[in-house]
């Protein structure tokens, strides 16, 4: 199951080199205008230099032209720019792309670009926040990798960047601009922290990353349409809650803490009741909801008395319900419940009170889908169950 011994925010295996410039790219903008300041220059170019980063996608101080050449050979000097480097594109058959993408120490993470089914103008981009996962959830196979590193902030903003290279380049996610005849408009609307790793594990990069993708100056995200979701890191979540107006999701996934910890080791440290007290104290603001997310496995949590105890600890609670059928691969030992099983559980909940959804996989055909992201670990896996016939 893994230990519970990484639930603090080191990085598992590898450090952070001191002596190592700075990364202008996982700078706030108010940090990058100390930078700049500390340079000697006046603190409006900071937001020069920002949009340039992160409007412009620039990997280069010499792509800046509007700033002077002794400030560019400054930047050049006393800083740097990590961006990832697109490593594979997959497409499913219901349009659904995952994105490999390698680190510049040579990490492999992932990123999922799921268009609407119904509205061609929302459409939703999953990114990663660590290689691997401390968290060792028994149904996900980022778990099964153990934890790397976390993903610096702008490692996780620059998945975005690069959806939309190859998105422009293959016109998806496109559609006609109203305002502009003959132009198009991107149509990544949504974002969810739902890639590899615990986002609130890297509660630092991510915060950082939230308040660069939604600032005026970057990738303008409307705040409520960015969801992060946690295996339930309490003191974290209240922290994320506090400092930003992102929306929360918590993965639930039992409904009994004998049962929980069997598939989620965090259940040691933060059990139900501790993990609901917290949800129910959170500082909820107008209009806001948390969802709860219920991986549905076969046998093990998705009887009639799970769902009506489910149920029963919600109650009161300003939420949702996500219920998600296993999708099954070779590093989770479990089996998809039946299509009227999952119906049979979505409708006790809604007997009860509780606005409960099916989320219905997208791209498990390409491993795209919730839970499947493994990378190598889970491709090498298949391999050996399947081996390639020789030529």
């Amino acid at each position: 199951m893994g230990s519970l011994q990484l639930l603090d925010t080191t990085p598992a295996r590898r450090k952070k080199d001191p002596n190592a410039p700075p990364d202008v790219a996982s700078m706030t903008l108010p940090e990058l205008e100390a930078f700049i300041e500390s340079l000697g220059e006046p603190p409006f170019r900071a937001a020069q230099v920002f949009r340039w980063l992160h409007k412009r996608s620039a990997a280069s101080f010499a792509e800046m032209t509007d700033l002077s050449k002794s400030l560019r050979a400054a930047l050049e000097a006393k800083a740097v720019i990590v961006r990832l480097q697109a490593h594979e594109v997959r497409v499913a058959a219901d349009g659904t792309r995952k994105y490999r993408l390698r680190t510049q120490d040579g990490a492999l993470i992932e990123a999922v670009f799921i268009p609407s089914a119904s509205a061609p103008d929302k459409n939703t981009l999953c990114i990663s926040s660590q290689v691997g996962c401390a968290m060792a959830c028994a149904f996900c196979a980022t778990g099964a990798m153990g934890l790397d590193r976390h993903l610096t902030a702008s490692e996780i903003v620059d998945q975005v960047n690069r959806v939309w290279e190859d998105l422009g380049a293959a016109q998806a996610g496109f559609v006609p601009d109203p305002a502009r005849p003959g132009a198009t408009r991107r149509v990544i609307t949504n974002l969810v922290f739902m890639g590899m790793g615990e986002p609130l594990h890297n509660v630092e990069g991510v915060l950082h990353a939230l308040s660069i993708l939604t600032h005026d100056d970057a990738h303008q995200f409307s705040p409520r349409r960015v969801t992060v979701s946690t295996s339930g890191l309490v003191p974290q979540m209240k922290r994320l809650m506090e400092e930003t107006v992102a929306q929360l999701a918590v993965s639930l996934s039992g409904t009994t803490d004998a049962q929980r910890l069997s598939i989620m080791p965090v259940n040691k440290k933060y059990n139900i009741g501790l993990l609901l007290a917290a949800c129910r104290e959170l500082p909820l603001k107008a209009r806001r909801r948390i969802t709860f997310e219920y991986v549905l496995l076969d046998g093990v949590n998705d009887a009639d008395e799970d769902a009506q105890r489910l149920t029963r600890l919600l109650k009161g609670l300003r939420c949702k319900v996500n219920l998600i059928p296993f999708n099954e691969h070779p590093l989770g030992p479990f089996k998809r419940p039946s299509r009227n099983r999952t119906l049979s559980f979505q409708n006790i909940l809604r007997d009860g009170g509780l606005n409960a959804l099916i989320r219905e996989a997208r791209g498990d055909d390409i491993d795209a889908a919730c839970g499947m992201l493994g990378g190598t670990t889970l491709e090498a896996r298949r391999q050996q169950a399947d081996p390639p016939n020789p030529a």
